[in-house]
């Protein structure tokens, strides 16, 4: 049954990506709040605000990814597909 290994492979690498993804965008977003509030200091409350939101949609979309690969490996829907092929 080659298709679990290829499942586990691709949860694997959505996961592992995902991750690498949502890390480097929040150090990416993170040095650029701090380069915005260093500029203008007065507009670091407002700033704090949408890099706290922005955190939190770039940390669900990896979450999202994760449950989407940990459902794969579980209850995987590719295996029934193989015990209806003709041998």
């Amino acid at each position: 049954m080659e298709v679990i290994g290829f499942v586990a492979l691709a949860a694997g690498l959505m996961i592992g990506l995902g991750a690498l993804g949502a890390c480097v965008g929040i150090g990416i977003m993170g040095s650029k709040f701090l380069e915005g509030a260093a500029r203008q200091p007065e507009l670091m409350n407002e700033l704090q605000t949408k890099m706290f939101l922005l955190v939190g949609l770039v940390d669900a979309s990896f979450i999202i990814g994760t449950g989407i690969a940990l459902w794969f490996t579980t209850a995987n829907p590719f295996l029934a597909q193989l015990a209806n092929l003709p041998k």
